[in-house]
This record gives C-alpha cells, sequence and structure tokens, in this order.
C-alpha cells in the first residue's frame, strides 16, 4: 500500500456546504497537491434566491421517473470488463510500487488510457446527466483492500478530486456499524450505525461507495431524482418548495468550527446557481438540521417551525414514493452527484462474527467549476476556504488497522 492513507475510521466527518475549498497548510508530504477541505460555510446570502425567482418545471436529461430506469439496468449499470480489471490493477500495482503516497493520486499520475473515455462519458452522466452510474465486477476480493482502495480512489480521480471527510483529512471513509446510538444525532454520524438513513445529500460534489462486504440482510440504497421530486411538489405542494427556499434552516457544524464562528449555519435547502447555468441545487440531511435542539433549547437559534416540520416530512415522504431501490453487492461502485439527486439506506443486520461486517468504502469527490461542477454561492476567500478544518499530522492508518 501506498504511504499517506488517511482514512475515515472513527472520527465524525462534518457535513460540508461546498467541496471546493482549498487547505494549503495540508503537510506536503502527504498531500503533495494540497487537499480539498471540508467545513460549513454560511452562503453569501445577496446571492441567494428567492421562491419566486425558482422555476415552475424543471425539464433534461436529471428529471428522472424510477421506471424509467427499474427495469432498464443497461441505461445505468456497467459491468467491468476484463480488459478493463486488467488496465485498472496494473495502474494500481504501478502506483503502490512508487511508494508515492495515496493522498496525491491525481488523474496525472494514474493513467487509463483506454478506460479514460468511458470515465470520462461517466463523469458527464454523473454530473450533468441522470447523476448516478453503478459499475459491477470490481475484484475486490481478488485484489483485497489495500489494492482495491487504490484502485478505487483511482477511477474516482477520472470523475474529480478528493474532499476530505472530516477535520483531520480523512480522504477514504469506511461506512461500517461502528455500533454508535443512532438517537444520539448531535455526536453521532448514522452511517456509523445501522440504522435506517433517511433521505439527504453528502457534501460533496460527487460521493463513491464501493462495496466490500454485504450485511447479512437490509442496507440497499434508494435513490431520487431532486428534479422530479422538485417538479411534483410544484404541482402537490408548491408550499413546500416555498418553504425549501427560504434561508429559515439552520445546519449543524457538530463542533468543527474555528475560532470566533457559529455552531450552526443558516441557510436554504433548494438554491439557484448565482453563475454558471443557474441550475437548481439542493442541499439537505435531516440529521444535521434535527440535531441543533441543544441550540434552540436554550434560546440561541429559533426550533424548527410546524411550517418546516411539514416540509422535511413530505420531502421524505415523496422520495420515498419516487425512489429508485438498488442492491450493492461485493465489488460494485456507485456513483452519486449531491447536486440533484438524494439518496438513503435500509437498516440492516450483520453477520455473526467471525463473519465480516457490511463494509463498502466511500469518496467524496470535487469537480471543479471549470470542468462542470456546480456554482454555489457560498464565500470563496482563501481564510472561508481553509474554514476550521485541522489536518492530523499523526501517522496515517492503513485500510482496517486494528479493527
Amino acid at each position: 500500500m501506498a504511504p499517506g492513507v488517511l482514512l475515515d475510521d472513527r472520527a465524525d466527518a462534518p457535513h460540508t456546504l461546498s467541496a471546493k475549498r482549498f487547505n494549503t497548510d495540508a503537510p506536503k508530504d502527504l498531500f503533495p497537491d494540497g487537499i480539498r477541505t471540508s467545513g460549513q460555510h454560511p452562503p453569501t446570502y445577496e446571492k441567494l434566491r428567492s421562491y419566486e425567482d425558482f422555476p415552475k418545471e424543471i425539464t433534461g436529461p436529471t428529471v428522472w421517473k424510477p421506471e424509467d430506469y427499474q427495469n432498464s439496468p443497461e441505461r445505468w449499470v456497467h459491468w467491468f470488463t476484463e480488459e478493463e480489471k486488467e488496465e485498472l490493477g496494473a495502474a494500481a500495482d504501478v502506483y503502490m510500487k512508487s511508494g508515492a503516497p495515496l493522498t496525491g493520486l491525481t488523474k496525472g499520475s494514474f493513467p487509463l488510457p483506454k478506460m479514460s473515455r468511458l470515465m470520462d462519458e461517466i463523469r458527464e452522466d454523473v454530473i450533468d446527466g441522470k447523476g448516478f452510474v453503478l459499475m459491477k465486477g470490481f475484484p475486490v476480493e481478488q485484489w483485497g483492500v489495500d489494492k482495491s482502495a487504490v484502485a478505487y480512489i483511482g477511477l474516482g480521480s477520472y470523475l474529480g478530486y478528493f474532499v476530505s471527510q472530516n477535520g483531520k483529512g480523512h480522504i477514504l471513509g469506511h461506512v461500517q456499524d461502528l455500533g454508535d446510538d443512532p438517537t444520539q444525532i448531535h455526536r453521532v454520524r448514522i452511517y456509523r450505525t445501522n440504522a435506517r438513513q433517511f433521505f439527504h445529500a453528502d457534501t460533496s460534489d460527487v460521493v463513491g461507495l464501493l462495496c466490500i462486504h454485504r450485511a447479512m440482510e437490509g442496507g440497499e440504497s434508494d435513490i431520487a431524482s431532486v428534479h422530479h421530486v422538485y417538479n411534483t411538489l410544484q404541482r402537490e405542494r408548491p408550499d413546500v418548495i416555498k418553504t425549501l427556499t427560504e434561508p429559515i434552516w439552520y445546519f449543524d457544524r457538530k463542533g468543527e468550527v474555528s475560532k470566533g464562528e457559529d455552531e450552526w449555519i443558516r441557510t436554504q435547502i433548494l438554491y439557484i446557481e448565482p453563475d454558471g447555468k443557474g441550475r437548481v441545487y439542493c442541499k439537505w440531511d435531516p440529521y444535521f438540521v434535527r440535531s441543533l435542539t441543544r441550540f434552540s433549547d436554550a434560546g440561541k437559534i429559533p426550533p424548527l417551525s410546524p411550517k418546516q416540520t411539514d416540509a422535511l416530512q413530505v420531502l421524505e415522504d415523496t422520495c420515498m414514493r419516487l425512489k429508485l431501490h438498488m442492491v450493492l453487492e461485493v465489488g460494485d461502485i456507485q456513483w452519486l452527484t449531491n447536486a440533484h439527486v438524494l439518496h438513503s439506506r435500509t437498516e440492516y443486520k450483520d453477520h455473526a462474527p467471525p463473519a465480516p461486517r457490511r463494509h463498502l468504502m466511500r469518496l467524496w469527490l470535487s469537480t471543479p467549476e471549470s470542468e462542470g461542477g456546480w456554482h454555489l454561492p457560498f464565500p470563496d476567500s482563501d481564510e472561508k476556504r481553509r474554514g476550521g478544518v485541522q489536518v492530523d499530522n499523526t501517522p496515517p492508518k492503513y485500510p482496517l488497522q486494528g479493527e
């Protein structure tokens, strides 16, 4: 394994607003190309648009119904060919032998001359198309965790630049049940439990999930087109859409703040891009909204109003009604946009020891604006980009070491 692998094992990952923050203080031996850091930031309020500016209907490939795909896997599933696995494995072997840190892996240092065209097509489809692709047959059982991690991040480099998933600079997340209490949402990330995850968007431009081990039962994936949900609610409940566009929503920073910053941010859930193509973007995670009672009970921020509580329930119910269901098998890689797709996970039950627990590797990726990324209404100064993220200089951890 190449040195410098930073893993999200037991540290809380923050809920970020934009993946496009760059930490110039990252240690060059671990991050030779720097690192996009995470951290929540208030929007530039004068760039936010009111409900009256939002479209009555969204059109285009980002609007899809589950029936468009549920019986047509050829439209969204790609099976790795033997030639692709050979090229990908050879590139991983070369990178591992180089001794370069995995945190320095980029598209330029991980050449895939034959697969690059495929990955370009997948990137376009994920960012500006339907927003999701499932790749099957990744040889994780043959390669093992170390080589699989290198090859996985190598593939991800063709979709974007990795983003730290917490304040320690960890760029590869392990999605497993660590026995945390899912009711303690003010301090526990739900992906570290076996509880159901409600519909949400991770806070990067693109998220990848590689299945290493399946659960005994459950743990299945549901996704929904934000823009189809939006159109449906514009017809059925425009009052809910209006509430989601109002800057009245507080999101929990869960302690990852710089000196002098609030423990929360106030923002919208639905945005209009202030630049670029003027697209409608969604940022949503109910766990980072519902976890703020410790501050609302103390009178520091307002509690959720009845119309907000109704809106978040209607949003969840509509996503459930319009969802596309899929099961991630061992060796499956799911790529999703976080701009116009919401995703969830069913509750699951693990195999009894010594059988392995359900285990997915997660990547958060940034897609630079110059290469098709979505333009968001957030400050972009060097000071704000660092956003309270501290890079942990302790020795890097390797996949599953000590677990």
